[in-house]
């Protein structure tokens, strides 16, 4: 993981809530059609594996995407994400609501976008994260840009960058991913 500045991790290390678009950010944006008309999406394991690590430390996670499709509904699902706006038009709206139902600030909350829909969240919450092939204006008002492009990995990373500002990252991950392994000394 990168180095980053002192003002990112105490803004990583407040967060509660992660919220991530889908397209350009969980997937790589392209949209593929199967004969019958179904939307097919390419998701990325490794961003399963940092979501649900995020869901183990008890970090909350959300999904508010413009779009809506059934393989989309699937990883929700599978990856237990807890919160889900599909078709969603108004951002904002969607996550107000869901802050004044979990009780959580603004400065709480991390937001994961790409595009200029994503652009009224990312400039009122605590941590704002663009991947690294967002749009040039979303890149511009993101507290953070990753190194991976949306669809390979940024969730992965985003995970890596709160739980980093809060504990080793080597700490993290065996307590959550091999707790057989917890109190091997390294």
């Amino acid at each position: 993981m990168v180095h980053l500045p002192n003002v990112i991790k105490e803004k990583a290390r407040a967060v509660r809530l992660v919220v991530f678009d889908v397209d350009g950010v969980l997937t790589d944006g392209t949209l593929v059609y199967a004969a019958d008309g179904e939307q097919v999406k390419h998701f990325n394991v490794k961003d399963g594996v940092g979501i649900k690590l995020l869901n183990t430390y008890d970090i909350l996670t959300a999904v508010i995407s413009a779009k809506e499709s059934a393989a989309l509904s699937r990883r929700v699902k599978d990856l237990g994400i807890q919160h889900f706006f599909p078709a969603c038009k108004d951002k904002w709206a969607a996550l107000s609501q869901l802050l004044d139902e979990l009780m959580i600030s603004t400065e709480e909350v991390c937001f994961v976008g790409d595009d200029v829909i994503d652009l009224k969240v990312m400039k009122k919450i605590g941590l704002s994260i663009a991947p690294k092939d967002a749009f040039w204006m979303v890149k511009d008002h993101a507290d953070l840009i990753t190194e991976s492009e949306g669809g390979r990995g940024v969730a992965r990373e985003v995970a890596d960058i709160i739980l980093g500002s809060r504990m080793p990252l080597e700490e993290a991950y065996i307590k959550a991913m091999l707790p057989e392994f917890e109190n091997v000394k390294q």
